[in-house]
């Protein structure tokens, strides 16, 4: 198999610089409309598979494209073919690349093969979401396009897989090799040794009769730089696919926090939590997101009210004094706003002028002024408010996930301390009926050791309680954000009124214009 060329309409027109992926579409940048669709955040997270983690490029194949592969390298069979979901897999190679490398137990062997190491680096992996919004021709052209400018074209090979289980996740895995070859289709070297250099380029002696040296990748592929360049390419092809498709929506590859917006993102699910929800089973992640979303949508709703009434007591108060309307006029009228009939429509509007006047009086507000002043520190409490309600949620994600994973990693152990113990002739039999208890051991038990690696504790009891505090400060900030909003509801009252006294105002005016 030879270089793939799709003609697509969502590949972006090349790059000038030959790791310089294009800029996001014009409407990425500059909304060509008021209405502009939410951005959404794509994460696509990349990983490495690494001999020394027990993993084997052969095995991740297979499961990705849900087929049955043997590794030469150990002499196991991989059988994936009952695995459901896969809807598209296929090889893509550079032109220089072997053709019977289109295979894809001979490509992967042949990565086995040379990779003599008991640690060695055998494939770098990147996850991404597929828009549901595209056809499946259209996603898989968006992939194709995405892999071959960005990473065949690069000197890679690339084994992608769609999966597709019809939950509304559908989402691509793409493996790539990680070892260049040469441009007769033999596989290169990674590295090669380098000389260190005094300041008049002369070597330096390394006091053992040798002279200092370090090893320099012989590509620029494991620059820690490329994973924010295929991040922004993702998500550039992805919209210029939507776009060619009529849609409208945007995705963008940055946090919301690296975006600047406040809005809290909601935590990955997962496989194992995913199902338990569709089921109708409430998970701890589960519960977090519905919270972030109840959390979202107040925040939004207060921002809304707070800047109207902000911006309209700023305008009133910058009026000549004699044009202001006082607060007893609008206290007056706002009273005559829309009288009810029914009972319980008197009883609201009761209430509702109470607590108009309770906060006037406890404020002391008696101008247009003073309102607008008190508007404006409501509009100061309202930041300090969300900047704690956000940083609360977004602590309590990251330790409810780091929770769950202890969960995983403690209820898989047995089975994986099972898989240690059978002979080696059943162990690929056993691999493949308990393969799920086994993948979400594996994940689990990464992200504890990389969450180990970091610097930090692994103590659940202490997770568990500082998720207690956040929530328990969260709640009062919350219910004073409630607390807020009726205020501004108050407020809300006497700007009605004073539009009134306004259109009252002009109909006299008119009234008395005389007749031409």
């Amino acid at each position: 198999m030879g270089s793939y060329t799709p003609q697509t309409p969502c590949a972006p027109r090349a790059a000038k610089h030959p790791l310089r992926v294009c800029s996001a579409p014009r409407s990425l940048k500059y909304p060509r409309r008021k209405e502009v669709p939410p951005i959404d955040f794509c994460h696509i997270p990349v990983s490495i598979i690494k001999r020394s983690e027990g993993r084997s490029a052969v095995a991740a194949a297979a499961y990705r494209s849900g087929t049955k592969l043997t590794n030469e390298w150990d002499g196991l069979t991989h059988d994936y073919t009952r695995k459901g979901g896969v809807v598209h897999a296929e090889v893509m190679l550079p032109a220089h690349a072997p053709p019977e490398f289109a295979d894809r137990a001979t490509l992967w062997n042949s990565v086995e093969q040379i990779e003599k190491a008991r640690d060695s680096q055998l494939a770098r992996e990147i996850e991404a979401a597929l828009p549901r919004e595209l056809s499946r021709e259209q996603q898989l052209a968006l992939v194709r396009a995405y892999v071959k400018d960005n990473f065949v074209d690069k000197g890679m090979c690339a084994d992608f897989a769609i999966h597709d289980k019809g939950t509304g996740n559908p989402h691509v895995h793409i493996m790539l090799t990680v070892r260049p070859l040469k441009e007769n289709g033999a596989w290169g070297a990674k590295c090669h040794k380098a000389y260190d250099l005094d300041e008049n380029g002369q070597r330096i002696p390394d006091g053992k009769g040798g002279w200092k040296n370090h090893r320099e990748d012989t590509t620029d592929w494991n620059d820690k730089g490329n994973v924010e360049i295929w991040r922004v390419a993702w998500a550039a092809y992805t919209n210029r696919a939507l776009e060619a498709a009529g849609q409208p929506a945007l995705v963008d590859h940055r946090s919301y926090k690296r975006r600047g917006i406040d809005k809290i993102p909601s935590v990955h699910l997962g496989p194992a939590a995913s199902q338990m929800e569709k089921r109708g089973i409430r998970t701890d992640k589960g519960e977090v997101n519905r919270q972030i979303a109840a959390d979202n949508k107040l925040l939004k709703e207060i921002k809304a009210r707070i800047t109207r009434l902000y911006n309209w007591s700023k305008a009133e108060a910058e009026k000549p004094e004699g044009q202001q309307p006082s607060m007893i006029d609008l206290w007056e009228a706002q009273q005559q706003l829309k009288r009810p009939d029914t009972r319980t429509g008197k009883i609201r509007a009761l209430q509702e002028s109470a607590a108009l006047f309770s906060f006037l009086q406890a404020n002391g507000i008696q101008s247009m002024q003073q309102l607008h002043e008190k508007i404006a520190d409501m509009n100061t409490r309202y930041y300090d408010l969300r900047r704690g309600i956000v940083k609360a949620e977004r602590r309590i994600a990251v330790l409810t996930e780091r929770g769950e994973m202890w969960a995983q990693y403690n209820e898989y152990k047995a089975v994986h301390k099972q898989l240690a113990k059978v002979k080696p002739e059943k162990r690929e039999l056993f691999e493949q009926r308990h393969s799920r208890e086994l993948i979400l051991y594996d994940a689990a038990a990464r992200y504890l050791k990389e969450l180990k690696a970091s610097g930090e504790e692994l103590s659940p009891k202490e997770w568990r309680h500082e998720i207690d505090l956040l929530t328990a400060q969260k709640q009062v900030d919350s219910i004073d954000m409630k607390a807020m909003r009726e205020e501004l509801k108050a407020v809300e009252r006497l700007r009605k009124a004073a539009d009134q006294l306004a259109r009252q105002e002009q109909d006299k005016s008119h009234d008395r214009e005389p007749e031409r």
